[in-house]
């Protein structure tokens, strides 16, 4: 649900009036500001809010498919990352703050380097290494838009789609400023590289008994 709007502006450099539209773009930046800055001051942790390019967007409460899987990978990738000692893993309301919007992904992992300067109450966090988005009818548009590209331009270096329903996982990986397309299956086995290349079967991510088996594993190791 978005409860506020700023216009766009597209500034054009060759045009003789570009000094003038510069103008106008840094006084719309100026309010959308003031607005992330109120934003700020009135989320709470009860709610799950983004702020996108000057909007405030207030998302749905999920459904169950996409519950499970963000809780059955969440789940597996914490216990690995703290096996491994290899940095923090985010949940939902880990609110990630980018040159101009505020995300709340899904599941985010910081590595090390990062997550130790991160202070107790700290609420606002850098850009993580790994972003994980599960899609739902409301907000696939933005995962596949703005947030594909905000990932992108923040140097993320994964960013992996996972249909809940479908049960795809699609994993893109950034090469040369770019997300490259790495892997779309619903079977099969992922890689991920910030994870210091945990390597473990996709369905792992959506049938529980897969999940349960690869984490006894992770902890006889």
């Amino acid at each position: 649900m978005i409860v506020s709007s700023t216009p766009k502006t597209t500034i054009r450099l060759a045009n003789p009036d570009a000094k003038l539209l510069l103008m106008q773009a840094n006084n719309i930046l100026a309010q959308e500001q003031r607005k992330r800055e109120a934003f700020y001051n009135d989320i709470n942790e009860q709610q799950k809010a983004e702020f996108i390019n000057g909007e405030v967007v207030i998302h749905s409460p999920v459904k169950i498919e996409h519950n499970e899987g963000v809780s059955l990978l969440s789940r597996l990738l914490s216990i690995y990352v703290d096996r491994h000692q290899l940095g923090f893993v985010g949940i939902e309301k880990v609110m990630i703050a980018l040159t101009r919007n505020d995300y709340e992904p899904d599941i985010c992992f910081f590595k090390r380097e990062k997550a130790q300067h991160f202070q107790p109450r700290q609420t606002l966090f850098p850009a993580p290494d790994l972003v994980i988005e599960f899609l739902s009818k409301g907000t696939a548009h933005i995962d596949r838009g703005i947030k594909y590209i905000d990932y992108q331009a923040s140097g993320i270096q994964e960013y992996w789609i996972i249909d809940p329903i479908k049960q795809v996982l699609e994993q893109y990986r950034l090469q040369d400023g770019a997300y490259q397309l790495i892997i779309k299956s619903n079977s099969g086995s992922i890689e991920c590289q910030p994870l210091d290349n945990f390597n473990f079967p996709i369905q792992a991510i959506f049938d529980g008994n897969e999940n349960l088996k690869l984490i006894q594993t992770i902890l006889s190791t």
